[in-house]
């Protein structure tokens, strides 16, 4: 159609002149490589080989992550006035010009982690020393030795965080860090450290210090009263030893002394705020036994330690004196899970009466007197799980004295009685867990009265009944048979874990009640056959694996199940019309270890088979591939 009297093709050649200059800048507009925010570019994973121009001059974060930089030029960084921040980890870098941040007089953040700095890093430490303000730099992963990160470090007094964790640090002394005076947070986790000799001593700021996953063999003559959190976890260590001198009150909050070789419990400062103590997996024991010299004549009652630094030539400590815990007043969690306790020490937990959290599990612990041992009423959780336990006593004074008790793990011990009303004098238990243990459920007719309820009496049984706080129970493996009737009336649980008990009948008023608070059932390898489940409508995670199941429970199909655990049945398919019921409620089911076919499954569940070098074949069972099933 003409337009204006032209036609159309006259008008085209018209505009030409104007449509050409046009084209470049609608049609082939610049790509950044580099994602813009306010004062931020973003310009990670996107295979630079070197800083990108053209960005606004007044940016102040520049971050450069996984890219292919291998040196970063004098004048990469000249136009950007305003950078704080700079971040280039993971690139391929081995030199910083020595010039590069004469005009990033502003720059507090520099992250130039996972590179190969040991190349140049002599030329990189020029450039460093010109950063007057810097306040965190990360050198981690660079393959940094000792002598390298002394010079790459030189007059750094304004760095208040430095990250030199794997590198290839083996020792370090006063000089490895002389310079950082304003030092706050220090990460020297994965190295190879076995020697740290006077290095921390005039960081007189440092709080944090990690010194997890090295070779340290020994923590002597500790006096950094400033720290808050030491984690020196995964080492060698066989001796913590604090300063016993020392009047100070040490701010040391938390402890992490996990997976080492202490033998002993640390020699902890005299006088100290100390709430969290990890002691887990390591060889620690009490020796207070040792100390009977009728019973034993040849034990010494002392251990020397030689050649400690200073100008002591041996100290010798009695290692069942009172004074060598030092002061666990405050101490709020103690972790000495994976040791070898068999017994606490006389007035230990006493001296620990904020405790809240007492970790034991996989220990030596033979006997467990709640009466004597006087836990405090502060107490939150207790976990003896997994020790020797044959005998637990308690009177109802001391249970009255744990009203803040809310987790209790006695699970994978050797209990076979128990006070019968233990738990229901717990006011504010909320979770139990005594599987694997063989104490039997307290029919409705015994009580508990004259079985332990009014005292420490023990009774083969346990009541459930009306403890209007428990809400998680574990029974798994204690060998139960028949429930008895209204076995856990007036208990509100929402979680009842009842596993590997194969002689277990639930018979119909069993657990009544729980209908109406029930979220989880543990009931695999149980025998169970037709349970009904219609009364449980809150059901939302049931496991009925390893029952000998041919065919879904038909009360299934009214529940609103998020998981169901269907492994290691003898279910040969899923009916089209159950899984189109099923399939729109759950988010996770586990068929493996049935004998149907995954592979020709037509019932609403998509299963993919993976199959090992032979690949799937017709007709073979689940057990036969890995099948990987998921709701369609």
């Amino acid at each position: 159609m003409p337009i204006h009297g032209l036609p159309t093709t006259l008008l085209c050649l018209a505009l030409w002149p104007l449509w050409s200059l046009l084209m470049p800048a609608l049609c082939h507009p610049d790509h950044s490589p580099c994602r813009l925010t306010q004062k931020t570019a973003l310009c990670s994973d996107s295979e630079l080989s070197s800083v990108p121009e053209g960005l606004p001059d007044n940016i102040e974060d520049l971050h450069l992550n996984h890219n292919h930089i291998q040196t970063l030029q004098d004048d990469s960084l000249s136009r950007y006035i305003s950078l704080r921040t700079l971040s280039c980890a993971d690139n391929r870098l081995e030199t910083v010009g020595s010039k590069l941040f004469h005009n990033s007089p502003h720059l507090e953040s520099l992250n130039l982690a996972a590179n190969k700095l040991h190349v140049g890093y002599q030329q990189t430490s020029l450039a460093l020393l010109t950063l007057s303000r810097l306040r965190v730099l990360d050198l981690s992963e660079n393959q940094l030795t000792d002598n390298m990160a002394s010079v790459l470090l030189q007059n750094m007094t304004s760095l208040e965080y430095l990250n030199l964790s794997r590198n290839l640090l083996l020792r370090l002394d006063e000089s490895s860090f002389g310079d950082l005076h304003q030092l706050r947070e220090l990460d020297l986790q994965r190295n190879m450290l076995f020697e740290i000799d006077a290095s921390f001593d005039h960081l007189h700021k440092l709080q944090r210090l990690n010194l997890a996953f090295n070779y340290l063999p020994c923590l002597v003559d500790f006096h950094m009263t400033q720290l808050v959190v030491l984690n020196a976890s995964h080492n060698s260590i066989e001796w913590f030893i604090a300063n016993q001198d020392r009047q100070e009150v040490f701010k040391l909050e938390t402890l992490d002394l996990t997976d080492n070789n202490l033998l002993f419990f640390p020699f902890l400062p005299t006088h100290s705020r100390l709430r969290n103590l990890h002691l887990s997996q390591n060889r620690v024991s009490f020796y207070e036994h040792l100390a009977d010299t009728a019973a034993y004549p040849n034990w010494t009652t002392s251990v020397q330690f030689y050649n400690l630094r200073g100008n002591m030539s041996n100290v010798t400590a009695k290692l069942w004196d009172e004074s060598l815990h030092g002061d666990i007043s405050s101490l709020d969690l103690l972790d000495l899970s994976g040791n070898q306790v068999g017994y606490f020490p006389q007035g230990f937990i006493s001296k620990m009466p904020s405790l809240a959290r007492l970790r034991m599990r996989t220990n030596c612990l033979e006997v467990l007197n709640l009466t004597l041992e006087k836990l405090p009423g502060l107490l939150y959780e207790l976990d003896v799980s997994n020790n020797m336990l044959t005998e637990l006593h308690a009177d109802q004074s001391s249970l009255r004295k744990l009203g803040n008790l809310s987790y209790l793990n006695l699970s994978q011990n050797d209990l076979q009685s128990l006070p019968a009303q233990l738990f229901s004098s717990l006011t504010s238990i909320s979770s139990v867990d005594i599987s694997y243990n063989r104490v039997g459920i307290c029919p409705l007719e015994e009580g508990g009265v004259g079985m332990g309820g009014g005292g420490g009496k023990q009774s083969a049984c346990v009541v459930w009944r009306n403890i209007t706080s428990l809400r998680h129970l574990h029974l798994s493996g204690c060998n139960l048979g028949r429930l008895p009737s209204s076995a856990f009336v007036g208990t509100p649980l929402t979680h009842l874990e009842l596993s590997n008990n194969p002689e277990l009948i639930i018979g119909t008023r069993s657990i009544v009640g729980l209908s109406r608070t029930l979220h989880h059932l543990g009931l695999g390898n149980t025998g169970t056959r037709d349970f009904n489940f219609s009364p449980f409508h809150h059901l939302r995670s049931l496991n009925i694996s390893r029952n000998s199941l041919t065919q879904l429970p038909a009360s299934l199909l009214h529940l609103e199940l998020r998981l169901l655990d269907l492994r290691d049945n003898r279910l040969t398919t899923v009916p089209s019309a159950q899984a189109n019921v099923l399939a729109p409620k759950l988010h996770t089911l586990f068929l493996n270890g049935n004998t149907f076919n995954c592979c020709q499954l037509d019932c609403g569940v998509s299963s993919e088979c993976l199959a090992g070098s032979a690949g799937s074949q017709s007709g073979r069972p689940c057990g036969a591939v890995e099948c990987r099933t998921t709701v369609a």
